[in-house]
């Protein structure tokens, strides 16, 4: 390591490397790894780099950034609505989407004691999110994947927040289960033909379960929520769900044919259509 060098211009060299991001990107990504490797805030950037550095790690975890694999999964957490939970490649990387989905949620539900539904749950993000913010929840959460609620359970556990886990297929019959106030899902909704427009680092890395739907019926996770709430939500109870922006009238369409009321689409913070909310009567 050069004496002279500081973090600074060490940061402008890895960066620099990392072509498939922009420039930000590039350097939001290499900070990342000093900010957990070497326990360093922006303000130390400018200060030359201390002979006692040891970078090994940090360029062990640099070579698996340049393969393109997020640094989420290199790193083993990401953050969601302020708090860090764990990933692995078996679930999703936690997304801002989702984060605006769940702020919905706790902004138009603040009483106590809702029992939630929680579809398709991966990291676990949603319903602990919102366990801890929402007033004395019973929160039930679900999802086929068994080492996805092994993740699950750690964030559950980590975060102190209650959650009954459950493993099951959204395709499969509804689960007997108390009536509930609400029902949550980030189900998979891309369909299978749009998937050279996803980022390289997604579609080598993230499980393709979670993200893909065939072609022929992009609905099939949506309409077996909508089978899943007629059975399980209270009379009045609410659905939320993240949506794929290119499909938001055909979904509209389907939960109204299946007895849905006051369906509303949200627009996410770059203006796509990203989450609906629907009433069970």
């Amino acid at each position: 390591m050069n004496p002279n060098l500081s973090y600074a211009e060490w940061m402008a060299s890895l960066s620099g490397q990392l072509t498939s991001y922009s420039k930000e990107e590039a350097e939001n990504l290499v900070f990342w790894l000093f900010e957990t490797h070497l326990g360093l805030k922006r303000a130390d950037l400018q200060q030359a780099i201390p002979p006692e550095v040891d970078p090994e790690r940090l360029h062990v975890d640099f070579q698996r950034l340049l393969t393109g694999e997020p640094i989420q999964y290199i790193l083993g957490q990401a953050p969601f609505y302020g708090r860090s939970f764990a990933v692995s490649r078996d679930t999703l990387i936690p997304r801002n989407e989702t984060e605006e989905l769940v702020h919905l949620i706790i902004k138009e539900n603040s009483v106590s004691g809702l029992r939630i539904l929680d579809l398709g749950t991966g990291t676990g993000c949603i319903p602990i999110s919102l366990a801890l913010e929402l007033i004395s929840p019973d929160v039930y959460a679900l999802d086929v994947s068994s080492a996805a609620l092994e993740v699950a359970r750690q964030n559950a556990a980590q975060l102190g927040a209650t959650i009954h886990f459950m493993e099951g297929s959204l395709l499969g019959e509804p689960i007997v289960l108390p009536l509930v106030d609400l029902i949550v899902s980030n189900p998979p909704y891309v369909p299978l033909r749009d998937r050279a427009e996803m980022h390289i680092n997604v579609l080598n890395f993230e499980p393709h379960l979670a993200l893909f739907v065939p072609d022929e019926d992009p609905l099939i996770f949506y309409r077996a929520i909508g089978i899943w709430g007629q059975q399980l939500l209270k009379s009045g109870g609410k659905l939320y769900l993240e949506i794929y922006e290119n499909l938001a009238d055909e979904l509209v369409q389907l939960l109204l044919s299946q007895g849905y009321g006051q369906l509303r689409v949200e627009q996410d913070l770059n203006g796509k259509n990203r989450m609906l909310s629907a009433v069970w009567p």
